[in-house]
């Protein structure tokens, strides 16, 4: 079905593996259009619990974007590839109704980068080079880098990190909050499918709830509390919710069923 994307399962988890290990699983068009569809398919497949999202071999997350795709653009072509990206990708995986892990397997540039920053938590391998290197062609982050980096690490580290267009090994990117996790190239995938079957346990229905409030405190213009208190709220009305207070009460372990 895809060209530039394998797609495996475990049990409700699936990898969205980016398969482009020649341009270093680099993100051209027709894989942000792949992108886009595997995950929207996934968003909407009621077997799907969560995503690991993650590049193919030991070398690359995604080393960037294919600049020879924009490299004769003009301002109209470049909002609208920013735009267009943003849009289709980058915000639909933030704002899923199911969790996304990226697990970083090596380098995660520019657009790579951005891509981990979309995702609602990020596990690097400890050969993992993470940065936003736009500024040495003369452009800026244009994926979201600007914003969801500086959520993450703060505004100066942000400009410090996209300033430079330096680099930051994946146990630095763990010291300033970029990474949630650093473990050996071997361990990342069972450490990614790990910390997702954790999730997986809990009610499906609630963890989208906490998604939407999280992202409401970062949205310009939102009332992240009152998100909070209205999915709060939703959440009496579910199946879910009685099933948890009951098995709670019942020293049981719940059944949940997303209802």
């Amino acid at each position: 079905m895809f060209q530039n994307l394998l797609i495996d399962y475990n049990g409700r988890i699936q990898h969205i593996i980016i398969n482009r290990q020649s341009k270093l699983n680099a993100l051209n068009k027709a894989t942000l259009a792949e992108l886009h569809t595997a995950i929207y398919d996934a968003f909407h497949n009621d077997r799907v619990g969560g995503i690991i999202i993650t590049g193919a071999g030991e070398k690359a997350f995604v080393a960037g974007a294919d600049i020879s795709e924009f490299a004769s653009f003009d301002s109209i072509k470049g909002e609208q590839l920013a735009r267009n990206g943003q849009n289709l990708v980058f915000n639909q995986i933030e704002n899923g109704n199911k969790p996304v892990i990226a697990a970083i397997n090596g380098f995660a540039l520019g657009g790579g980068l951005e891509l981990a920053l979309a995702c609602h938590i990020r596990i690097a391998s400890e050969n993992a080079k993470m940065g936003l290197p736009e500024v040495g062609l003369g452009l800026i982050p244009g994926y979201g880098g600007t914003q969801r980096l500086a959520q993450l690490v703060g505004k100066g580290k942000a400009l410090e990190i996209i300033l430079t267009a330096d680099m930051v090994t994946a146990h630095e990117a763990l010291q300033i909050g970029l990474v949630n996790h650093v473990v050996s190239q071997q361990d990342l995938l069972a450490r990614a499918e790990e910390i997702m079957s954790r999730i997986l346990l809990r009610a499906p229905l609630a963890i989208e709830a906490a998604i939407t409030a999280v992202n409401a405190s970062m949205q310009t213009g939102a009332d992240g509390y009152e998100t909070e208190i209205e999915n709060f709220a939703k959440c009496f009305n579910t199946d879910d919710f009685k099933e948890g207070v009951t098995a709670f009460l019942e020293k049981r372990k719940p059944h949940f069923k997303a209802e």
